[in-house]
């Protein structure tokens, strides 16, 4: 009986330990503050699959930039000192032309286009983080994006010398384009880089505008240009991802198939409720005039057919699917 006991005892510590040693943590990185749709959209997906999971893996989400700022992310994730992460995708577009798809002005301009777009693009975007030892999980646009001055502009020559905030390689290109001067600024610096003086204008969200209360910084006018729909994707270390078991891999797909879906619609609500909300807070919102339209179109033109160079055989295979 001793014996049996003992030998018991020894299988349920055995259980024990092999339950512990399936137990994973993830520590998952967010450039953006926690009141952020984006951000609150990773934290429910966390929070779906800590509980479902069992505890085989739980997600701690750490908004704001806390456990990495925006441009540490992606390199963070891919060597592992963040298991999972998020990343504006189009600012990538130094390690594969391709992640700047999406932020190609006047290419996509609706939420139909910017999905139809997303779908083209998705198989070879996948292929290429897999390649770099990353899992990519899912994507959520921004609202489309509008044009911030603190002057009004209209016409062309008004855009000439304006201190522009630049982001990735395509706005700092369309600050070439259009005259503009670009000073690469990221979004927790925006309140202060227009406080100081550093910047007068940008291209963004208007979600961006709303949460960084842009007005209180003297930025009068948002134009409403529907220049593009970039997205912020979220990505798995591949090593932490294969010490997931195959059921647990299939419950954080699924979960982020939700998570993306719930995104979107959480984006098309700011797209309006946003808009609506500089409007409430003293700031003219509306359109360019067609001078300054047919301008940036013009731009845009010129830098799709740039991007096609870059991106070669894959680019032309993404917009040929899209078109």
């Amino acid at each position: 009986m001793k014996l049996l006991k003992l030998f018991i005892s020894i299988i349920t510590s055995v259980l024990l330990f092999a339950n512990v040693s399936l137990a994973e943590k993830w520590d998952m990185a967010l450039a953006y503050g926690a009141g952020n749709f984006h951000s609150a959209n990773a934290t429910e997906f966390a929070k779906n699959v800590t509980e479902k999971s069992g505890g085989k893996l739980t997600i701690v989400t750490h908004p704001g930039g806390s456990l990495f700022k925006g441009g540490e992310i992606f390199r963070a994730v891919r060597t592992g000192q963040a298991p999972i992460g998020e990343r504006f995708m189009s600012a990538l577009g130094k390690e594969d032309p391709l992640y700047e798809i999406d932020s190609l002005p006047f290419l996509a301009s609706s939420y139909d286009d910017a999905m139809k777009l997303y779908e083209a693009s998705k198989p070879y975007i996948v292929k290429s983080l897999d390649e770099k030892g990353l899992v990519f999980l899912y994507a959520v646009p921004w609202p489309a994006q509008g044009l911030y001055s603190k002057k009004q502009i209209k016409k062309v020559g008004d855009l000439n010398g304006l201190k522009f905030r630049a982001y990735n390689s395509a706005t700092i290109r369309i600050a070439e384009l259009t005259g503009m001067a670009p000073t690469k600024i990221e979004a927790a610096e925006i309140s202060q880089a227009f406080s100081t003086g550093a910047v007068e204008s940008m291209i963004t969200s208007p979600t961006t505008g709303k949460n960084s209360k842009i007005w209180e910084n003297g930025v009068k006018y948002f134009y409403d240009i529907a220049a593009w729909f970039p997205k912020n994707m979220i990505i798995a270390n591949k090593a932490a991802w294969n010490k997931l078991d195959k059921a647990t891999q299939d419950l954080v797909m699924n979960q982020a198939a939700i998570a993306e879906e719930k995104g979107w619609e959480l984006s098309k609500q700011g797209n309006t409720g946003d808009k609506k909300a500089l409007a409430d807070a003293g700031m003219e919102v509306g359109e360019v005039n067609s001078a300054l339209k047919k301008h940036f179109e013009k731009v845009g033109a010129t830098m799709s057919e740039e991007w096609k160079a870059k991106a070669g055989d894959r680019g032309a295979a993404v917009l040929s699917a899209y078109k």
